[in-house]
């Protein structure tokens, strides 16, 4: 997998999917944990919700997943989920909401 700081290409094809938009926004916002994730686009499945934006073109190089060390409820270790947008991704997603603006108001 290539490096978040990497030159690989990213093209966001769009959506107009509501989920979808709204994990869009908040990570645009700021990067999100898996369980907010969720939360904000109203499903139950975040990561299939990632992939499915991954496979619109952002890819891992535009939309990866940093595992940052926590503890659960009951006090154990674990890995927690935290997906954010690359600079790269972010230019993607411009990019396309330009476009997409454009368009409307043609």
């Amino acid at each position: 997998m290539p490096a978040a700081n990497s030159t690989t290409p990213v093209r966001f094809a769009g959506t107009d999917n509501p989920r979808y938009l709204r994990a869009l926004h908040a990570l645009m916002l700021r990067p999100v944990p898996r369980e907010h994730l969720d939360s904000v686009a109203g499903c139950s499945n975040g990561p299939d919700l990632i992939l499915h934006l991954r496979d619109l073109g952002l890819g891992h190089a535009g939309l990866p997943c940093t595992m940052i060390p926590d503890r659960d409820r009951d006090g154990e270790r674990i890995r927690r989920g935290v997906y954010h947008l690359t600079e790269t991704g972010r230019r993607a997603i411009s990019a396309w909401l330009r476009l997409r603006d454009r368009k409307a108001g043609e």
